[in-house]
């Protein structure tokens, strides 16, 4: 992945391989490069674990994609490729060391990594309404509940994007976040397109913050792999805890949620401040402790709970939130700072601990 500070937009601590953008004066002068994240584990193997990227350092953009090379051609001749449960990069880093990878990934390009600059991300997700680009052309972002363009009864999206596929000049753009973007929109166009959106539901000014950052992977039926609903279970999911929030006096507040259907990790749960990953027909585990900005693995609360469990407990635990929070202070920094889950820190060891 690639991202611009200071939004994580793309989640880069889930990828094995992602640049920071980098500027100074307006202008691109290189890559932070980050090594190693990945999210999927598997039940019951305590060798398997999520895990955050490591920062390399700092290179220019001459050295791009020398570098992405020599990251790719050395977990190719490093990784694992006898178990599959342990072949992705993280665990080559954890097996020969974060430095020694990094070593040879210089050897290989002849080129060596400065120290990282700085940079800060404060969000992620991503920006919905309208964005002007640096064409003078806009963007406008919609957010599509788990991805699904259907006609609903009262929110006919698919037609909506129809009728704006038909006057539309310009792209259409999936993000990482289930989302789409219309792109490279003239000034002229910009208020029939927005027109159209309104009317078929795909602009709602009421939608919550909470609904805005949720999500779900697929799951059943779709997958085969599923082992508990997500996609399915969202809606449900999203409107008790905005109850719950509603209930403590903070309803334009939010936790970044996340569930999925087993824990190979598609709906990025593992970097969620309350994640749920499937166990059994109606059944998670429940992980607390990522924080906002998704720069930190959360860890199991409870383990193979109902709705029914993790909404009792969510009401317990947004209501001290409320009232003993620092300023600004988000869900997974509070459960963090008052010890209800311990901080993961370094994933292969304190992930099961």
């Amino acid at each position: 992945t690639v991202t611009v500070p200071p939004n994580n937009e793309m989640d880069v601590h889930a990828n094995d391989l992602n640049f920071v953008a980098i500027a100074e004066g307006g202008k691109l002068v290189g890559f932070n490069v980050l090594v190693g994240g990945g999210l999927a584990m598997t039940h019951g193997d305590t060798s398997t674990y999520p895990r955050k990227a490591d920062d390399f350092g700092f290179i220019s953009l001459e050295h791009t994609l020398k570098i992405a090379e020599h990251v790719v051609t050395v977990q190719r001749d490093w990784g694992n490729r006898v178990n599959r449960k342990n072949a992705k990069t993280k665990y080559t880093l954890d097996r020969v060391g974060t430095e020694t990878f990094k070593a040879e990934v210089e050897r290989r390009a002849g080129v060596r990594f400065e120290p990282s600059r700085p940079y800060e991300f404060t969000s992620r997700g991503d920006r919905f309404g309208w964005v002007d680009g640096i064409d003078g052309k806009q963007h406008l972002t919609l957010y599509i509940l788990s991805g699904r363009i259907l006609d609903y009864p009262s929110r006919p999206l698919k037609t909506g994007l129809r009728k704006i596929a038909e006057i539309h000049q310009g792209d259409f753009r999936m993000t990482a976040n289930q989302n789409l973007v219309i792109a490279g929109v003239p000034p002229e166009q910009k208020e029939e397109i927005e027109r159209i959106a309104r009317e078929h539901g795909l602009i709602d000014d009421l939608m919550t913050p909470q609904l805005k950052n949720s999500m779900a992977c697929v799951a059943l039926p779709t997958c085969p792999l599923a082992m508990a609903e997500a996609e399915r279970f969202l809606p449900e999911l999203v409107s008790n805890v905005e109850g719950l929030l509603a209930k403590h006096g903070v309803p334009d507040d939010h936790l970044i949620l996340r569930v999925v259907g087993c824990p190979n990790g598609c709906g990025r749960a593992m970097l969620a401040e309350a994640g749920l990953v499937g166990k059994g027909p109606n059944k998670y585990n429940f992980y607390l402790g990522g924080n906002r900005n998704g720069t930190r693995v959360p860890k199991l609360y409870k383990e193979n709970v109902t709705p029914d469990v993790i909404y009792s407990e969510l009401d317990t635990l947004i209501a001290s939130w409320v009232v003993e929070r620092t300023p600004n202070e988000g869900f997974g920094d509070f459960v963090i700072r008052k010890g209800i889950v311990a901080e993961v820190k370094v994933s292969k060891t304190d992930f099961h601990a």
